[in-house]
C-alpha cells in the first residue's frame, strides 16, 4: 500500500479527485493495509472496492456491448453479488439482459 499513499497524496496536493480501489492493493500486514487507507482517507481519497468501480463503469444494463464481459467478471469476482448474477442468469434464462427492457 505505501507504493500508492505517495501518488495519492500528491494527487490531492494537485487538486485531483482520487479514489482508492481497496480490494485491489494491500500492504506488508492487514493492520498497515488499514492504516494507509485511513490515512488516504484523512487526505480527501475516496476508497471503492473493484467490485463498485466495475459498477460504475457499466452505469447501466442497457449497454449491451458491456453487458455480458461485466456480467461475466462480477459473476467470476464478485463474491456474493457475483453468485446473485449467477443466479439471476439462470433463473431468467439467455434472455436475462433483456429482463429490464421494456414490451
Amino acid at each position: 500500500m505505501v507504493c500508492i499513499v505517495g501518488p495519492a497524496l500528491s494527487a490531492l496536493d494537485q487538486g485531483f479527485e482520487v479514489y482508492v480501489i481497496t480490494d485491489a492493493c494491500g500492504d506488508v500486514s492487514d493492520e498497515a493495509h488499514e492504516r494507509a487507507i485511513e490515512r488516504i482517507v484523512q487526505a480527501g481519497a475516496r476508497p471503492m472496492t473493484s467490485l463498485q468501480y466495475l459498477l460504475e463503469l457499466q452505469r447501466d444494463w442497457a449497454r449491451t456491448e458491456t453487458y455480458d464481459a461485466t456480467t461475466s467478471l462480477a459473476r467470476t469476482f464478485g463474491g456474493a453479488y457475483g453468485i446473485g448474477v449467477a443466479y439471476a442468469k439462470t433463473m431468467l434464462g439467455p434472455h436475462a439482459s433483456e429482463a429490464g427492457k421494456a414490451a
